[in-house]
């Protein structure tokens, strides 16, 4: 009986888990423009914002590498792939001027096609990176 309990909570928690990715997913693509804003119905970019749930995807995805399940490790980068990309164009459209009081001058158009978690760390920008590929300490505000 143990066995099928476990089987019931390991489906529910990758139902959990699919839903957890994809309401971050849903706050992001709002916040890229993909999704109209529910209180005004028109569509806004916050880069930053944006920025923040695709940073905490990407932390849950290396946090979690090994431990999930074929379906949740594919939702998981589909969603973190698209946001990076929807995230590019995002920023190309809105154009330099709202990244770059937030980071360095550098970053905005070129690092985010390749690697967006490295591009989000300005103000760690004193620690030495190259030792680490991902660092999770970031800067949200002014």
């Amino acid at each position: 009986m143990p066995e099928v309990q476990k089987t019931v909570q390991t489906g529910e928690m990758t139902q959990r888990f699919i839903e957890f990715v994809m309401m971050h997913a849903q706050n992001a693509a709002l916040f890229l423009g993909q999704i109209p804003n529910p209180k005004t119905g028109e569509a806004e970019i916050n880069l930053d914002l944006a920025r923040m749930f695709i940073d905490q995807l990407e932390m849950i995805q290396e946090k979690t590498r090994g431990n999930l399940t074929n379906e949740e490790a594919m939702v998981l980068r589909n969603a973190v792939s698209n946001l990076q990309m929807a995230f590019v164009e995002a920023s190309g459209a809105a154009g330099p001027q709202p990244e770059s009081p937030h980071s360095a001058p550098s970053q905005p158009a070129e690092q985010p096609a390749s690697a967006a978690p490295e591009q989000s760390p300005p103000v760690a920008s004193s620690e030495p990176e190259p030792e680490s590929r991902k660092k999770f300490t970031k800067s949200y505000g002014p």
